[in-house]
């Protein structure tokens, strides 16, 4: 039997009644799809649709096939083990009391004595130091999302569902996962927004409020489909378009004529040159001509509608997300950050940076580069004063601000607008909606509560709130800042930061992105080795 997942007219909303899908109908097979499209179309929700994490509203999903997911977050308890990642804590114990000799003929008999090679490989190929004992919590966000990959791996499932694989991950693991998915020959629904990744898969399907399209081939393939698509689909409606403008106007130039033949009528009535009997048939003539013309014109415009119709269902109808930054006016010759010997971390005798100095000056364009665990966000933290160093000194000398991955600046209980007005208290309310509406919080979207959105509206509130006040930031401190945007998204993001005139520290291991924001230069930080 083939492995396959199969959507059938599939419909599902949110439990206020707001739909998200309306008949959708796919089919994945043995391929690599990327699943693409804006952020808060449902790309997610997709997946835990497939996985039965969720219940559509309607229509039908099948599934036959084994299938593994790797979560975009992995929640864990303090007791979590990597063993528990790959669900094999019940068949490790058993191991252990074999060789203590206390298990019994009917459990030897149901041990399985690979399971540590097969983890130990999974691992291996994952590219993660760890083993079955491994607390979850002591790895890096990255290091988790190698786990999860490699608990993929040791599955052997027939469908992996990724979301978001690389985010989180260094140089190393991003190749890790590009590497482990080229070499993959099951099926795969991935998620993403890295350019890289997606230029692996088979097919591309791409989600929109219009529904679903497939398209025969990687990401690029996909975006010169698209431009060839949207181009007709806008020429189509300019043509639609057009042809309702000239029914209009045939319509009006009809009407004057008819005004005028019956203003002539009239005056020739009116003179009495006429027989009662001609002018009163002439009057039923006109009657009759002028409801079959307006009959004729209302079919006309009806048509012209229709086109206009569906030429617009072929676009999908979204405003850009703009970003337009105030001046900061920075000096090119100020010292906007130094660092002094500095050396810091969280336990006094095992340093997570060691003796770092490092200075930014004037409008610098700085990339904070570095493996999992070489102290890139203790770094942040030091600058932003959340952590004090052990040894060494610290200046800021100019606003500073910081987005971290959780867009903690923001309370997640206030509006997009109270935390604006905070942040911004010199702004009015008439400022605050326009900088806000350039991030495509418009009227009552701006009243949303930040802990009701996703991953990457949170994040566009962030720059909303920090970009969009009359007095941004000299110098803004962007930790992993395309991890939950969209393409789109991140590509308008590009362009508002190459003309952002204050100095830019960026943590980031999208290298499309670093360059498309100009980096100047970079900092590497290396792992400390273990203390002793």
């Amino acid at each position: 039997m083939s492995v396959s997942i199969t959507l059938s007219d599939l419909s599902w909303s949110t439990p206020d009644g707001r739909p998200i899908f309306s008949a959708l109908n796919l089919r994945f097979g043995p391929e690599r799809v990327g699943l693409v499209g804006r952020n808060g179309v449902g790309k997610t929700t997709l997946l835990k649709l497939i996985t039965g994490d969720l219940v559509p509203t309607s229509g039908r999903l099948s599934v036959s096939g084994t299938l593994s997911l790797l979560r975009q977050l992995v929640q864990v308890r303090p007791e979590e083990a990597i063993a528990d990642l790959f669900g094999t804590r019940t068949a490790l114990r058993l191991l252990t009391r074999a060789e203590r000799g206390e298990a019994s003929v009917d459990e030897l008999a149901q041990a399985d004595w690979t399971v540590e090679a097969h983890m130990a490989e999974a691992l291996a190929r994952a590219g993660l130091q760890a083993n079955a004992q491994t607390p979850l919590l002591s790895l890096s966000g990255g290091q988790r999302t190698r786990a999860g990959l490699a608990a993929l791996i040791f599955a052997q499932p027939d469908f992996l569902l990724l979301d978001e694989p690389t985010n989180n991950l260094d140089r190393d693991g991003r190749r890790a996962v590009i590497d482990f998915l080229g070499q993959w020959r099951g099926g795969a629904i991935i998620v993403s927004h890295d350019r890289e990744l997606l230029d692996i898969v088979d097919a591309t399907v791409e989600l929109t409020t219009l529904g679903a399209t497939r398209y025969g081939g990687n990401w690029t393939h996909y975006r010169e489909r698209k431009a060839f698509e949207l181009a007709a689909a806008e020429h189509d409606l300019a043509d639609a378009e057009k042809q309702m403008t000239e029914v209009n106007r045939t319509v009006q130039e009809t009407v004057e004529r008819k005004a005028r033949r019956d203003g002539f009528g009239k005056k020739r009535a009116a003179r009495g040159d006429m027989p009662r009997i001609i002018a009163g048939g002439l009057k039923r003539k006109a009657e009759n001509t002028s409801g079959e013309n307006a009959r004729l014109a209302e079919r006309r415009r009806a048509q012209a509608n229709q086109d206009i119709s569906i030429a617009r269902k072929k676009i999908e109808t979204l405003q850009p997300l703009s970003v337009t930054l105030p001046l900061t006016g920075l000096p090119a010759n100020k010292t906007v950050l130094r660092m002094d010997s500095v050396t810091a971390g969280y336990t006094p005798d095992a340093p997570v940076l060691s003796d770092l100095s490092f200075e930014i000056t004037g409008p610098e364009r700085v990339a904070l580069t570095g493996a999992n665990g070489s102290g890139k966000t203790t770094m942040l933290s030091l600058i932003v004063g959340r952590l004090k160093p052990f040894v060494g000194t610290i200046r800021v000398a100019t606003k500073a601000v910081l987005l971290d991955q959780q867009v903690s600046l923001l309370d997640p209980k206030s509006s997009i607008r109270d935390n604006f007005r905070r942040i911004n208290p010199n702004a009015d309310e008439n400022a605050c909606r326009a900088a806000l509406a350039r991030f495509m919080f418009r009227a009552d979207a701006a009243l949303q509560v930040v802990g009701s959105l996703s991953g990457g509206q949170m994040l566009r509130a962030g720059l909303a709130c920090v970009l969009g006040g009359p007095e941004p930031p000299s110098l803004l401190i962007l930790d992993e800042p395309t991890n939950h945007l969209d393409i789109d998204s991140i590509a308008a993001v590009e362009a508002g930061l190459r003309l952002y005139d204050g100095a830019l520290l960026v943590v980031s291991h999208d290298e499309s992105f670093l360059n498309g924001i100009g980096v100047t230069r970079r900092l590497e930080l290396a792992v400390m080795p273990p203390p002793g």
